[in-house]
């Protein structure tokens, strides 16, 4: 997950890439292949220590640091041979190059069963905007690009403003006419809608254009391939590693505002399963969903006899199929995010995967 202070100007360098590991299929044996981004803290790497002690899944950890990686699966204790740490560096479309190829080379003619696609920026605090190695802004930098397969990508209640956190909570996201996007999206057009750089408003736009992006995955591939591409809100982290830049103040106090006062709190562990059971639940293959837990963050909570609100999203419920903002909704201009966004990073027709052929796919 991309939360440090800090960051070097340059991302990922080509010194730097990994030798690809083979014989995966080996390896994988009957069990699902399941990638996950972001896995070495937080959501993910909560969801990829509920997959891998399922025994259904292998699981493939992209990330930035492949010790850290190696480290924290060790200290989650992920059973031996249910996972490999690969380096993905998404703020690199190189990286993501050589990510896919080394991916290839590990699972050989292996189809990957499942895509969660959960790493994240969020710099609400920043000035001034950090741009990528390919001069993209970093909370927007969503570009990169078999059947009965899942495709899930995270979603957040803050980029829908049919919502307490995405309505009530100023700033609300607000593509515009994508004016951004038609600039090139590029250095230094920080925002989608070409306005001056708001980074607590890049990260809400970054959400819906991620939403819209299943919308068109879904539109595009899922008759002629049978995935399922959906989103899902696994309910307010509030001790998420996304928040390391805020004040030790909110830090303190916002877990326990959204436990005892919103009832949006979630713990990682059960937003880690919330996650899992997106790709693993057989009730969970329906495509063009945003799944959502207790309430799904549409109005504040609800008392309860053990003192903490239930109804927003928050701990415990079931599982069900929420509703999307009408600007998710809006047609019209998620095809053309999809098609400026294609534009961006420089994908040709040649390029862009065919109905019949994709496995997976991601552009945001």
């Amino acid at each position: 997950m991309l939360t440090e202070t800090d960051l070097p100007e340059k991302l990922y360098f080509r010194e730097a890439k990994e030798k690809p590991k083979v014989l995966g299929g080996i390896k994988i044996g009957n069990r699902k292949l399941t990638v996950i981004t972001g896995a070495s803290s937080g959501l993910g790497l909560n969801c990829a220590a509920t997959l891998t002690k399922t025994g259904r899944h292998f699981v493939v950890m992209a990330v930035r640091d492949v010790e850290k990686g190696k480290r924290v699966a060790k200290e989650m204790n992920f059973p031996d041979g249910s996972y490999v740490v690969m380096k993905l560096e998404l703020g690199s479309l190189q990286s993501v190059r050589d990510f896919v190829f080394n991916l290839k080379a590990f699972k050989s003619a292996r189809p990957v069963d499942n895509l969660i696609c959960n790493a994240a920026v969020y710099k609400p605090t920043d000035p001034e905007p950090k741009w990528t190695d390919d001069g993209f802004e970093q909370s927007m930098d969503d570009l990169a690009k078999a059947k009965d397969s899942r495709c899930v990508i995270v979603g957040s209640i803050t980029g829908n403003t049919n919502t307490v956190g995405g309505g009530l909570v100023y700033p609300q996201a607000d593509l515009g006419k994508l004016q951004g996007f038609e600039a090139g999206a590029k250095n230094p057009v920080a925002m989608a809608d070409g306005k001056p750089f708001f980074g607590a408003k890049a990260y809400k736009d970054s959400k819906v254009c991620n939403m819209m992006t299943v919308s068109e995955l879904h539109r595009r591939y899922h008759d002629s391939t049978g995935i399922a591409f959906s989103s899902m809100y696994p309910g307010c982290i509030a001790e998420t590693p996304l928040f390391r830049e805020k004040r030790p103040w909110f830090r303190k106090a916002f877990p326990w505002f959204m436990k005892y006062v919103t009832g949006g709190y979630v713990g990682m562990e059960e937003a880690g399963e919330r996650l899992a059971q997106v790709v693993d639940d057989p009730q969970c293959t329906k495509s063009d969903v945003y799944w959502s837990w207790n309430g799904g963050a549409q109005q504040v909570g609800r008392w309860s006899p053990d003192g903490k609100p239930r109804g927003a999203g928050g701990s415990g419920g079931e599982i069900f199929e929420n509703q999307q903002s009408d600007a998710v909704r809006d047609r019209e201009t998620a095809m053309k995010m999809w098609e400026l966004s294609a534009k961006a990073v420089g994908l040709t027709e040649k390029d862009k995967p065919k109905a019949k052929t994709v496995a997976m796919s991601v552009a945001a």
